[in-house]
């Protein structure tokens, strides 16, 4: 058996996670109160945001390689809050504190407010199941 190769690019694979946490954060500021369905989304986004923190280390490596230090701090630098409101959110969401979600939410709803979804996507529900995932990813 060959190896098995990724055909989409670091690029192509963070806007998709970014178009689905602004997804998820819309269906998140419908819910009327905090319950399963919220928490679904909240664990999605934090699983999101650890996603694409990885995927920034991912896309610098190469240019490190080649020697562009600067190009690869300067893309560092522009997604450093990725990272810290990920672990943000994820301490809020077991401890609960609704707090600090909300403050978290803030935050993130502002970084995502660039992020074009149109109306008639196909990007569907990933957040089913998020919280047992990431209880799951607690546990190891």
């Amino acid at each position: 058996m060959g190896r098995v190769i990724s055909t989409e690019n670091l690029v192509t694979e963070r806007n998709r996670v970014m178009k689905a946490m602004a997804i998820a954060t819309r269906e998140l500021a419908k819910q009327p109160s905090f319950n399963a369905a919220s928490r679904d989304l909240l664990a999605f986004l934090v699983l999101a945001l650890e996603k694409v923190a990885e995927s920034i280390e991912r896309s610098v490596l190469p240019w490190e390689k080649r020697g562009y230090w600067l190009k690869a701090d300067r893309f560092r630098m522009d997604w450093a809050w990725v990272e810290p409101l990920a672990r943000e959110l994820r301490a809020a969401l077991i401890s609960e504190d609704e707090t600090q979600l909300a403050q978290g939410m803030a935050t993130l709803s502002q970084k995502l407010s660039g992020v074009k979804v149109v109306e008639k996507h196909r990007l569907g529900t990933p957040w089913l199941g998020a919280w047992e995932k990431l209880k799951a990813s607690a546990g190891k």
